[in-house]
C-alpha cells in the first residue's frame, strides 16, 4: 500500500498551503542499511507552524516526488514522531522490526504514515522501559528542551529554584516534572484565564511549587519568601515581549536568563538596570542545533538516560488530543480534515498538544 504524506509546495499558513498525497509505493527491496518504518504518531509543535510560515531558522529538504503522473518539488513537514520499524535491510545490525524508534534529524517528515530510512537516521526506544507512546513521540523535543536547559547553564542541586514562563505548555510541563524528579522547585507564570484555579491544580499536580499570573508576581522581599531565602538562579523564556520582563523581575543577581522560543513574536524586553545591578546573563537554547552538533552516539546514551528518568519520575503525559487522518478518506478529504486542525492550531488550543496518526492510504 502507498503512504500517504501531508506536504506543503510553498510556505504560507498551514491551514492554506499544506495538503495530503498518496506517495508511490516501493517497488524495489530494502537494501544496504535502509529500514521501513511505520510512523505511529507525530505531534504538531509550534516551530513546525514556523517551519510551514517559512519563519524558522531551517526547512525541510525539498523532495522531488511523482503525484500522479506529475512530478512536483515537495516539503514533507514533521520534526518529531514515534515509528515502528517494519522492515529492515540486508546490513541493518542494531533495529529489527517490531522496535520503537525516534527520528535523529530535524525536519524528518513525520507527518506521515510511512518512510524508508537509512539505520542511522533513527534511534532506538527501550519499550521495556514502560514509556508510553504519547511520550515516547513528544519526546525529542520538549523534554529534551527541558533536561538539556535544567542541566547546561546553572549547576542546579535539590532544594534550588527556578522560574520559568509559559508553564502550562508542553515544553513547560516537562521542565516541571524534569525538575521535580531533580528536587528542584519551581515558579511558573501563566496568563490570567477564567480556569486559572483549575490550571493551578494542574501544574501542582505534576509537582510546580509557585503558579502565578503576570499580573500577580510579588516585589523582591515576597520572592524571598517565597523560595525561603533561596535565590533564583535560572530562569526560562519561551515567550518574549512582555513575559520576558515580567519573568526576569523573579531573578536572583547573576541569574541565567535562557531564552528557547519566542511564542509571543516580539522581541524580548529586559530593563537596562537589571542587566547592571543584577548581572543577568542572557543565553539562547535550540534543540535542534545541539542535536545536529553532537554525534548520534551521544543523542541515543542521551535519549536512553532520559527515558530512564521521565519512567522513574513517573512523567505524566502532556495534555493532548491525538487527531487521526484515516486511510479510507481520499487525498481531497484528508487535507479538508488537515487544514480544519491547522485552523484550531492557529486559533490556540490551550495547551492542548495536538498529536498526528497519518494513515497509510487504503487501496482504492
Amino acid at each position: 500500500m502507498a503512504a500517504r504524506a501531508i506536504v506543503y509546495e510553498n510556505n504560507g499558513d498551514p491551514a492554506s498551503v499544506l495538503y495530503a498525497v498518496t506517495l508511490p509505493a516501493r517497488a524495489e527491496p530494502l537494501s544496504g542499511r535502509s529500514i521501513n518504518v511505520k510512523v505511529l504518531l507525530s505531534p504538531i509543535n509550534p516551530s513546525d507552524v514556523h517551519v510551514v510560515h517559512g519563519s524558522y531558522a531551517v526547512q525541510p529538504n525539498p523532495q522531488k516526488l511523482n503525484i500522479n503522473g506529475e512530478e512536483k518539488t515537495l516539503y514533507l513537514p514533521g520534526n518529531e514522531g514515534l515509528g515502528e520499524i517494519t522492515e529492515v535491510g540486508p546490513d541493518v545490525k542494531n533495529l529489527k522490526k517490531g522496535d520503537w524508534v525516534v527520528f535523529s534529524k530535524g525536519q524528518s517528515g513525520t507527518w506521515s504514515s510511512a518512510q524508508v530510512l537509512e539505520e542511522e537516521d533513527v534511534i532506538k526506544v527501550d519499550q521495556g522501559s514502560g514509556i508510553s507512546a504519547v511520550n515516547a513521540s513528544t519526546l525529542t523535543v520538549n523534554p529534551v528542551t527541558a533536561y538539556k536547559m535544567l542541566s547546561t547553564f546553572v549547576d542546579l542541586k535539590p532544594g534550588d529554584w527556578i522560574a520559568q514562563n509559559a508553564a502550562n505548555s508542553a515544553a513547560g510541563q516537562a521542565v516541571i516534572q524534569l525538575a521535580r524528579g531533580r528536587g528542584i522547585h519551581t515558579i511558573n507564570l501563566i496568563r490570567r484565564k477564567d480556569d486559572f484555579a483549575e490550571t493551578e491544580r494542574f501544574l501542582k499536580g505534576l509537582g510546580a511549587d509557585v503558579v502565578l499570573t503576570y499580573d500577580d508576581i510579588p516585589d523582591e522581599e515576597r520572592v524571598r519568601e517565597l523560595v525561603g531565602g533561596k535565590e533564583v538562579r535560572l530562569l526560562l523564556d519561551c515567550v518574549g515581549g512582555q513575559a520576558t520582563k515580567d519573568t526576569v523581575r523573579l531573578a536572583s543577581k547573576g541569574a541565567h536568563l535562557v531564552v528557547y522560543g519566542a511564542m509571543a513574536q516580539e522581541d524580548i524586553q529586559i530593563p537596562p538596570f537589571l542587566l547592571v545591578f543584577k548581572d543577568i546573563r542572557v543565553r539562547g537554547f535550540w534543540r535542534t542545533g545541539w542535536f545536529n552538533s553532537s554525534t548520534l552516539e551521544e543523542r541515543s546514551q542521551f535519549l536512553d538516560e532520559l527515558v530512564q528518568l521521565m519512567v522513574s519520575s513517573k512523567f505524566k503525559e502532556s495534555v493532548h488530543e491525538i487527531v487521526k487522518i484515516e486511510g479510507t478518506l481520499s487525498d481531497e478529504e484528508a487535507t479538508l480534515k488537515v487544514r480544519e486542525i491547522f485552523g484550531r492550531v492557529n486559533k490556540g488550543t490551550g495547551g492542548t498538544k495536538i498529536i498526528l496518526e497519518v494513515e497509510t492510504r487504503q487501496s482504492l
